[in-house]
């Protein structure tokens, strides 16, 4: 594992969009009848918001960006306002209008659904390459990555939204939980997990499953 740089972006958001182009969620944003165009959307769109978290020092990859976690360190905003006020821009300019609208009504579902409380770790993304799925590359970098957060004096919660349930299980077996599950989209649903400090339950707040509405 190592903090990535300026180098990687290119090869991030790569990763990522092959990762996500099926994904329940994102592959709906990113609906296109052209699957070179989609995926060039995909990493034009990801990248941005690798390269806008790139200064808080955890976006985190393997030695060869064959998987990227994206992690929002607890009291840090996804990206400046400066980058917020571009994302807009940068999303018309990836993806077709309807694309585009769907990828901001994702965003916007996020955004609203997100807890704040208590501080957290947030991994906003991961992927990892489907040329290189199989061997436990992006399991093993939020290991790495969890090891350092549970190192820290004091450490802290750990939060996701999963957008595909195939993926739960994998989250379980690294110690998160679900805690809720609710639909973001019309008939698209995610699922919220949390990792209690050093790994310990999840928060109180949060340590119950709930449906959602």
């Amino acid at each position: 594992m190592r903090v990535a740089t300026v180098d990687d972006l290119d090869a991030a958001g790569e990763t990522l969009a092959r990762a996500f182009e099926h994904d329940p969620l994102w592959g709906w944003a990113f609906e296109d009848a052209e699957r070179e165009r989609k995926l060039a959307s995909l990493a034009a769109v990801f990248g941005f918001f690798a390269e806008a978290a790139l200064g808080l020092g955890w976006v985190r990859v393997t030695d060869g960006v064959e998987a990227v976690a994206l992690w929002i360190p607890p009291g840090s905003p996804e990206m400046s306002p400066a980058d917020e006020e571009r994302l807009p821009g940068v999303i018309e300019a990836a993806c077709g209008a309807e694309s585009a609208a769907r990828v901001s009504e994702l965003l916007d579902a996020f955004e609203s659904s997100h807890p704040h409380e208590p501080p957290h770790f947030y991994l906003s993304l991961l992927g990892t390459h489907p040329d290189h799925a199989g061997h436990g590359h992006g399991l093993g970098l939020v290991a790495d990555c969890l090891a350092a957060i549970d190192a820290a004096d004091p450490p802290a919660a750990t939060f996701l939204e999963s957008s595909n349930p195939a993926n739960v299980p994998r989250y379980e077996r690294l110690g998160f939980r679900p805690t809720r599950e609710l639909e973001l989209i019309a008939g698209l649903r995610g699922t919220q997990m949390w990792r209690g400090p050093g790994g310990s339950a999840p928060p109180v707040a949060h340590g119950r499953f709930d449906p959602g509405p």
